[in-house]
């Protein structure tokens, strides 16, 4: 379930070209690392990643957002429907992350 919100998120973001190809694929390759780890229910190695790439997005996207967010002038409703898309990922990617270490204590991370 977190990989497909975030996914449909990010799509949404990235839907008017407003924010720069990082954005999208710094998120999607994250997304990649969470398939990733979800086939390998095993690795250790996997959700850590996962978790890592998780914190960095946070990171990421707040730069993102607060470089690439246009003036007043400039917002028509796909515009604002976009931002908010990529706002509301961002809001949710604490919760997410929280989930995920709470999957990496499952598979016996300390």
């Amino acid at each position: 379930a977190i990989i497909l919100v975030h996914w449909l998120l990010t799509m949404w973001g990235c839907m008017n070209y407003m924010l720069p190809p990082s954005y999208a694929w710094g998120n999607f390759t994250v997304l990649a690392v969470g398939i990733w780890a979800i086939v390998q229910r095993d690795s250790l190695d996997a959700i850590t990643m996962f978790l890592t790439g998780l914190l960095l997005t946070v990171l990421t996207d707040i730069i993102h957002i607060s470089i690439f967010y246009p003036s007043h002038d400039f917002l028509s409703d796909a515009k604002r429907f976009s931002i908010g898309m990529a706002i509301f990922s961002l809001l949710l990617k604490p919760v997410s992350c929280y989930l995920v270490y709470r999957m990496y204590g499952e598979r016996g991370g300390e």
